[in-house]
Protein backbone atom coordinates (compact mmCIF):
# COMPACT_ATOMS: atom_id res chain seq x y z
CA UNK A 1 0.00 0.00 0.00
CA UNK A 2 1.23 3.70 -0.97
CA UNK A 3 0.03 6.35 0.80
CA UNK A 4 -0.29 10.00 -1.65
CA UNK A 5 -0.66 12.72 0.42
CA UNK A 6 -2.23 15.95 -0.84
CA UNK A 7 -3.18 19.10 1.04
CA UNK A 8 -3.08 22.77 -1.45
CA UNK A 9 -3.78 22.94 -5.01
CA UNK A 10 -0.15 22.60 -5.97
CA UNK A 11 -0.32 19.02 -4.52
CA UNK A 12 -2.88 18.30 -6.47
CA UNK A 13 -1.21 18.68 -9.80
CA UNK A 14 1.49 16.74 -8.52
CA UNK A 15 -0.53 13.36 -7.41
CA UNK A 16 -2.15 13.10 -10.54
CA UNK A 17 0.09 11.72 -12.73
CA UNK A 18 1.73 9.81 -9.71
CA UNK A 19 -1.65 8.24 -9.43
CA UNK A 20 -1.99 7.26 -13.22
CA UNK A 21 0.92 5.74 -12.83
CA UNK A 22 0.48 3.89 -9.98
CA UNK A 23 -3.05 2.47 -11.43
CA UNK A 24 -0.98 1.70 -14.70
CA UNK A 25 1.31 -0.31 -12.78
CA UNK A 26 -1.21 -2.23 -10.59
CA UNK A 27 0.39 -0.64 -7.34
CA UNK A 28 -2.10 -0.82 -4.63
CA UNK A 29 -2.19 2.98 -3.42
CA UNK A 30 -4.61 5.24 -1.52
CA UNK A 31 -5.19 9.34 -1.99
CA UNK A 32 -4.71 11.15 1.33
CA UNK A 33 -6.27 14.92 1.66
CA UNK A 34 -5.33 16.84 4.07
CA UNK A 35 -7.85 19.05 4.08
CA UNK A 36 -5.54 21.85 3.74
CA UNK A 37 -7.21 23.49 1.01
CA UNK A 38 -10.89 22.73 1.74
CA UNK A 39 -12.49 25.67 -0.22
CA UNK A 40 -14.29 23.89 -3.17
CA UNK A 41 -12.67 26.12 -6.16
CA UNK A 42 -9.49 25.32 -3.93
CA UNK A 43 -10.17 21.44 -3.72
CA UNK A 44 -12.52 20.17 -5.33
CA UNK A 45 -12.56 21.44 -8.73
CA UNK A 46 -9.00 20.54 -9.09
CA UNK A 47 -9.43 17.08 -8.61
CA UNK A 48 -12.39 16.87 -11.19
CA UNK A 49 -10.00 18.88 -13.78
CA UNK A 50 -7.38 17.00 -13.28
CA UNK A 51 -9.38 13.42 -13.58
CA UNK A 52 -7.93 12.27 -9.86
CA UNK A 53 -10.36 9.80 -7.90
CA UNK A 54 -12.15 10.97 -4.95
CA UNK A 55 -10.01 10.68 -2.37
CA UNK A 56 -9.30 7.53 -0.41
CA UNK A 57 -9.61 9.32 3.09
CA UNK A 58 -9.91 13.18 4.06
CA UNK A 59 -8.59 14.42 7.49
CA UNK A 60 -10.69 17.77 6.88
CA UNK A 61 -7.92 19.95 8.80
CA UNK A 62 -9.18 23.35 8.01
CA UNK A 63 -6.95 26.49 8.36
CA UNK A 64 -5.61 28.07 11.26
CA UNK A 65 -1.84 29.27 12.07
CA UNK A 66 0.70 26.96 11.07
CA UNK A 67 0.92 25.44 14.46
CA UNK A 68 -2.39 24.58 14.15
CA UNK A 69 -2.41 22.87 10.98
CA UNK A 70 0.60 21.26 11.29
CA UNK A 71 -0.05 19.52 14.62
CA UNK A 72 -3.72 18.68 13.22
CA UNK A 73 -2.58 16.89 9.92
CA UNK A 74 0.09 14.74 12.40
CA UNK A 75 -2.36 13.81 14.82
CA UNK A 76 -5.25 12.81 12.05
CA UNK A 77 -2.60 11.13 9.81
CA UNK A 78 -0.88 8.97 12.42
CA UNK A 79 -4.29 7.76 13.61
CA UNK A 80 -4.69 6.74 9.58
CA UNK A 81 -1.32 5.22 9.35
CA UNK A 82 -1.72 2.78 12.21
CA UNK A 83 -4.23 1.74 11.31
CA UNK A 84 -3.36 1.47 7.63
CA UNK A 85 -0.06 0.67 7.93
CA UNK A 86 1.38 1.85 4.50
CA UNK A 87 4.54 0.43 3.15
CA UNK A 88 5.58 3.95 1.75
CA UNK A 89 4.31 7.32 2.27
CA UNK A 90 4.73 9.98 -1.01
CA UNK A 91 4.53 13.68 -0.15
CA UNK A 92 5.06 15.94 -2.84
CA UNK A 93 5.64 19.97 -2.23
CA UNK A 94 6.27 22.25 0.27
CA UNK A 95 3.54 22.66 1.94
CA UNK A 96 2.44 22.53 5.67
CA UNK A 97 0.82 18.77 5.29
CA UNK A 98 4.18 17.82 3.25
CA UNK A 99 6.33 18.21 6.45
CA UNK A 100 3.27 16.90 8.59
CA UNK A 101 2.95 13.46 6.84
CA UNK A 102 6.82 13.19 6.31
CA UNK A 103 7.28 13.56 10.38
CA UNK A 104 4.61 11.07 11.21
CA UNK A 105 5.60 8.40 8.61
CA UNK A 106 9.36 9.20 9.90
CA UNK A 107 8.37 8.34 12.94
CA UNK A 108 6.57 5.68 12.44
CA UNK A 109 9.54 3.94 10.74
CA UNK A 110 7.42 3.78 7.61
CA UNK A 111 9.52 5.09 4.20
CA UNK A 112 9.25 8.25 2.83
CA UNK A 113 9.70 9.53 -0.91
CA UNK A 114 9.37 13.39 -1.62
CA UNK A 115 8.88 14.65 -4.74
CA UNK A 116 10.07 17.64 -6.15
CA UNK A 117 12.91 17.66 -3.57
CA UNK A 118 15.39 19.52 -3.35
CA UNK A 119 14.18 23.17 -4.01
CA UNK A 120 16.13 26.14 -1.97
CA UNK A 121 15.14 29.69 -1.90
CA UNK A 122 17.75 30.13 0.70
CA UNK A 123 15.38 32.29 2.47
CA UNK A 124 14.54 30.78 5.79
CA UNK A 125 11.78 33.94 6.23
CA UNK A 126 9.58 31.47 3.91
CA UNK A 127 7.68 29.09 5.68
CA UNK A 128 7.86 26.83 2.46
CA UNK A 129 11.70 26.89 3.06
CA UNK A 130 11.53 25.42 6.24
CA UNK A 131 9.22 22.61 5.33
CA UNK A 132 11.28 21.65 2.49
CA UNK A 133 14.96 21.48 4.12
CA UNK A 134 13.49 19.46 7.22
CA UNK A 135 11.11 17.31 4.95
CA UNK A 136 13.87 16.39 2.45
CA UNK A 137 16.17 15.56 5.88
CA UNK A 138 14.05 12.97 7.08
CA UNK A 139 12.83 11.32 3.58
CA UNK A 140 14.06 8.20 2.03
CA UNK A 141 13.57 9.12 -1.80
CA UNK A 142 14.27 12.37 -3.00
CA UNK A 143 12.74 12.78 -6.53
CA UNK A 144 14.51 16.20 -8.03
CA UNK A 145 13.21 18.28 -10.97
CA UNK A 146 16.57 19.65 -12.27
CA UNK A 147 19.95 19.58 -11.21
CA UNK A 148 20.54 21.95 -8.76
CA UNK A 149 17.95 20.21 -6.43
CA UNK A 150 20.70 17.86 -6.85
CA UNK A 151 23.72 19.91 -5.72
CA UNK A 152 21.45 21.41 -3.14
CA UNK A 153 20.61 17.85 -1.25
CA UNK A 154 24.27 17.03 -1.34
CA UNK A 155 25.60 19.73 -0.23
CA UNK A 156 23.25 19.52 2.54
CA UNK A 157 24.66 15.55 3.14
CA UNK A 158 21.90 13.55 1.77
CA UNK A 159 24.12 10.52 0.32
CA UNK A 160 23.68 9.91 -3.76
CA UNK A 161 21.95 6.74 -3.16
CA UNK A 162 18.65 8.67 -2.00
CA UNK A 163 18.91 11.50 -4.66
CA UNK A 164 16.80 10.37 -8.10
CA UNK A 165 16.65 13.03 -10.83
CA UNK A 166 13.65 12.53 -12.49
CA UNK A 167 12.12 15.65 -13.88
CA UNK A 168 9.14 17.25 -13.11
CA UNK A 169 5.66 16.12 -12.70
CA UNK A 170 3.57 19.50 -12.80
CA UNK A 171 4.77 19.90 -16.33
CA UNK A 172 3.58 15.69 -17.08
CA UNK A 173 0.35 17.06 -16.00
CA UNK A 174 0.40 20.30 -17.72
CA UNK A 175 1.40 18.45 -21.18
CA UNK A 176 -1.48 16.04 -20.68
CA UNK A 177 -3.90 18.56 -20.31
CA UNK A 178 -2.90 20.94 -22.75
CA UNK A 179 -5.73 20.14 -25.39
CA UNK A 180 -8.34 19.91 -22.97
CA UNK A 181 -7.46 23.24 -21.48
CA UNK A 182 -7.66 24.83 -25.08
CA UNK A 183 -11.47 23.92 -25.07
CA UNK A 184 -12.23 26.15 -21.60
CA UNK A 185 -14.18 28.89 -22.46
CA UNK A 186 -13.12 31.19 -19.64
CA UNK A 187 -11.47 33.53 -22.35
CA UNK A 188 -14.95 34.21 -23.93
CA UNK A 189 -16.48 34.69 -20.12
CA UNK A 190 -13.91 37.69 -19.40
CA UNK A 191 -14.67 39.14 -22.77
CA UNK A 192 -11.09 38.01 -23.96
CA UNK A 193 -11.76 36.56 -27.04
CA UNK A 194 -14.17 37.94 -29.53
CA UNK A 195 -14.70 36.81 -33.05
CA UNK A 196 -12.00 33.78 -32.64
CA UNK A 197 -9.62 36.47 -31.83
CA UNK A 198 -7.73 36.90 -28.31
CA UNK A 199 -6.97 40.22 -27.08
CA UNK A 200 -3.70 40.67 -25.27
CA UNK A 201 -3.90 40.51 -21.03
CA UNK A 202 -2.29 40.24 -18.28
CA UNK A 203 -2.46 37.84 -15.40
CA UNK A 204 -1.51 38.23 -12.01
CA UNK A 205 -1.86 35.80 -9.03
CA UNK A 206 -0.70 36.69 -5.19
CA UNK A 207 -1.00 35.00 -2.29
CA UNK A 208 2.37 35.32 -0.27
CA UNK A 209 2.63 36.76 3.28
CA UNK A 210 5.27 39.37 2.07
CA UNK A 211 3.20 40.60 -0.84
CA UNK A 212 -0.67 40.64 0.75
CA UNK A 213 0.11 41.03 4.76
CA UNK A 214 1.80 44.37 4.51
CA UNK A 215 -1.12 46.96 3.49
CA UNK A 216 1.93 48.96 1.95
CA UNK A 217 3.73 46.99 -0.35
CA UNK A 218 -0.24 45.49 -1.44
CA UNK A 219 -0.77 48.78 -2.41
CA UNK A 220 2.65 49.34 -4.12
CA UNK A 221 1.82 46.48 -6.41
CA UNK A 222 -1.40 47.40 -7.16
CA UNK A 223 -0.88 50.53 -8.19
CA UNK A 224 1.87 49.72 -10.16
CA UNK A 225 -0.41 47.27 -11.79
CA UNK A 226 -3.32 49.22 -12.19
CA UNK A 227 -1.08 51.57 -14.57
CA UNK A 228 -0.06 49.08 -16.49
CA UNK A 229 -3.99 47.69 -16.71
CA UNK A 230 -4.88 50.93 -18.38
CA UNK A 231 -2.71 49.64 -21.65
CA UNK A 232 -4.26 46.08 -21.81
CA UNK A 233 -6.73 44.14 -18.79
CA UNK A 234 -5.23 42.29 -16.09
CA UNK A 235 -7.03 38.94 -14.88
CA UNK A 236 -6.77 38.64 -11.29
CA UNK A 237 -8.06 35.26 -9.69
CA UNK A 238 -7.98 36.12 -6.08
CA UNK A 239 -6.82 33.75 -3.38
CA UNK A 240 -8.89 33.78 0.02
CA UNK A 241 -6.57 35.06 1.85
CA UNK A 242 -5.35 37.67 -0.85
CA UNK A 243 -9.41 38.48 -1.05
CA UNK A 244 -9.49 38.92 2.93
CA UNK A 245 -6.47 41.73 2.96
CA UNK A 246 -7.51 43.48 0.74
CA UNK A 247 -10.65 43.69 2.56
CA UNK A 248 -9.24 44.38 6.10
CA UNK A 249 -6.68 47.29 4.39
CA UNK A 250 -9.66 48.81 2.42
CA UNK A 251 -7.68 48.25 -1.28
CA UNK A 252 -10.61 45.66 -2.46
CA UNK A 253 -11.53 49.58 -4.27
CA UNK A 254 -8.64 48.90 -6.72
CA UNK A 255 -9.67 46.10 -8.10
CA UNK A 256 -12.95 45.64 -10.18
CA UNK A 257 -13.77 42.27 -7.96
CA UNK A 258 -16.44 39.88 -9.85
CA UNK A 259 -17.66 37.28 -7.39
CA UNK A 260 -19.48 35.93 -10.67
CA UNK A 261 -17.20 36.01 -13.95
CA UNK A 262 -20.65 36.41 -16.24
CA UNK A 263 -20.89 39.99 -14.82
CA UNK A 264 -17.43 40.98 -16.59
CA UNK A 265 -18.67 43.69 -19.19
CA UNK A 266 -16.20 44.55 -22.45
CA UNK A 267 -16.18 48.09 -20.89
CA UNK A 268 -13.91 46.93 -18.03
CA UNK A 269 -11.24 45.96 -20.45
CA UNK A 270 -8.59 48.76 -18.65
CA UNK A 271 -8.61 47.41 -15.27
CA UNK A 272 -7.55 45.36 -12.78
CA UNK A 273 -10.02 42.55 -13.03
CA UNK A 274 -10.99 40.63 -10.07
CA UNK A 275 -12.57 37.26 -10.05
CA UNK A 276 -12.70 33.75 -7.45
CA UNK A 277 -10.12 31.10 -8.05
CA UNK A 278 -10.31 29.15 -11.13
CA UNK A 279 -10.22 25.14 -11.92
CA UNK A 280 -7.25 23.82 -13.27
CA UNK A 281 -7.93 24.13 -16.86
CA UNK A 282 -9.72 27.54 -17.12
CA UNK A 283 -6.54 28.70 -15.21
CA UNK A 284 -4.25 26.79 -18.14
CA UNK A 285 -5.85 28.58 -20.76
CA UNK A 286 -5.93 31.93 -19.23
CA UNK A 287 -1.97 31.20 -18.81
CA UNK A 288 -1.02 29.42 -22.30
CA UNK A 289 -2.93 32.88 -23.81
CA UNK A 290 -1.49 35.74 -21.35
CA UNK A 291 0.67 38.49 -22.80
CA UNK A 292 2.84 38.61 -19.49
CA UNK A 293 1.94 37.17 -16.32
CA UNK A 294 2.99 38.02 -12.60
CA UNK A 295 3.07 35.97 -10.04
CA UNK A 296 4.65 34.88 -6.52
CA UNK A 297 3.72 31.00 -6.94
CA UNK A 298 6.44 28.67 -7.60
CA UNK A 299 4.79 26.72 -9.87
CA UNK A 300 3.61 28.92 -12.26
CA UNK A 301 7.27 29.60 -12.71
CA UNK A 302 7.77 26.53 -13.93
CA UNK A 303 4.46 26.46 -15.99
CA UNK A 304 5.25 29.91 -18.05
CA UNK A 305 8.87 28.31 -19.19
CA UNK A 306 7.00 25.42 -20.54
CA UNK A 307 4.27 27.57 -22.28
CA UNK A 308 6.80 29.95 -23.48
CA UNK A 309 5.04 32.98 -21.78
CA UNK A 310 6.82 35.83 -20.15
CA UNK A 311 6.84 35.83 -16.20
CA UNK A 312 7.75 38.12 -13.52
CA UNK A 313 8.17 36.67 -9.94
CA UNK A 314 6.96 39.22 -7.21
CA UNK A 315 9.54 37.85 -4.74
CA UNK A 316 13.09 38.78 -3.99
CA UNK A 317 14.50 35.05 -4.70
CA UNK A 318 13.45 31.93 -6.50
CA UNK A 319 13.53 28.18 -5.17
CA UNK A 320 13.29 27.07 -8.93
CA UNK A 321 16.47 29.29 -10.65
CA UNK A 322 16.30 27.10 -13.49
CA UNK A 323 13.76 29.04 -15.00
CA UNK A 324 15.58 32.03 -14.79
CA UNK A 325 18.58 30.30 -16.49
CA UNK A 326 16.60 28.13 -18.96
CA UNK A 327 13.10 29.44 -18.61
CA UNK A 328 10.88 32.54 -19.09
CA UNK A 329 11.45 33.99 -15.49
CA UNK A 330 12.48 37.58 -14.10
CA UNK A 331 12.55 37.53 -10.44
CA UNK A 332 11.74 41.49 -9.61
CA UNK A 333 11.13 41.82 -5.73
CA UNK A 334 7.98 44.02 -5.27
CA UNK A 335 9.65 47.29 -5.08
CA UNK A 336 6.59 49.09 -7.35
CA UNK A 337 9.87 50.62 -9.46
CA UNK A 338 11.34 47.36 -10.30
CA UNK A 339 8.07 45.87 -11.35
CA UNK A 340 7.50 48.78 -13.27
CA UNK A 341 10.72 49.03 -14.91
CA UNK A 342 10.51 45.24 -15.90
CA UNK A 343 7.06 45.33 -17.05
CA UNK A 344 8.03 47.88 -19.59
CA UNK A 345 11.31 45.70 -20.83
CA UNK A 346 8.69 42.74 -21.58
CA UNK A 347 6.45 44.95 -22.99
CA UNK A 348 9.05 47.05 -25.48
CA UNK A 349 10.82 43.47 -26.06
CA UNK A 350 9.38 40.36 -26.36
CA UNK A 351 10.94 38.17 -23.57
CA UNK A 352 9.63 35.03 -24.26
CA UNK A 353 11.66 31.90 -25.27
CA UNK A 354 10.83 28.10 -25.92
CA UNK A 355 13.06 26.01 -23.27
CA UNK A 356 12.40 22.82 -22.01
CA UNK A 357 15.22 21.79 -18.93
CA UNK A 358 15.78 18.41 -18.92
CA UNK A 359 13.51 15.61 -18.25
CA UNK A 360 10.95 17.89 -18.36
CA UNK A 361 9.35 16.16 -20.40
CA UNK A 362 5.86 14.48 -19.40
CA UNK A 363 7.56 11.56 -18.08
CA UNK A 364 8.83 12.28 -14.50
CA UNK A 365 5.84 10.22 -13.27
CA UNK A 366 6.60 6.90 -14.91
CA UNK A 367 10.09 7.48 -14.05
CA UNK A 368 9.10 7.95 -10.33
CA UNK A 369 7.15 4.86 -9.99
CA UNK A 370 10.24 2.97 -11.95
CA UNK A 371 12.22 3.22 -9.09
CA UNK A 372 9.88 2.90 -6.15
CA UNK A 373 8.70 -0.37 -7.83
CA UNK A 374 12.41 -1.32 -7.77
CA UNK A 375 13.16 -0.03 -4.55
CA UNK A 376 9.98 -1.71 -2.78
CA UNK A 377 11.12 -5.16 -5.03
CA UNK A 378 7.59 -4.77 -6.52
CA UNK A 379 6.32 -7.98 -8.21
CA UNK A 380 2.87 -7.95 -9.67
CA UNK A 381 0.32 -10.88 -8.56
Amino acid sequence: MIFLVAGARPNFMKIAPLASELKKANMEHKIIHTGQHYDIQMSEAFFKDLGIPEPDISLGVGSGTHAEQTGRVMIEFEKVCRQERPELIVVVGDVNSTIACALVASKLSIPVAHVEAGLRSFDRTMPEEINRLLTDQISDFLFTTCEDANINLKNEGIPDNKIFFVGNVMIDTLLKQVELAKQSEILEKLRLKERGVVKDFGLLTLHRPSNVDNATILEGILNVILDFSKQIPVIFPLHPRTLKQLGRFGLICMVKYHEDISSVMKKESRNIIGIPPLGYLDFQCLLAHARLVLTDSGGIQEETTILGIPCLTLRNNTERPITVREGTNIVVGNDPLEIKNNIRHVMDKDASRLAVPKYWDGKAAERIVGIIKTKLNYKEA
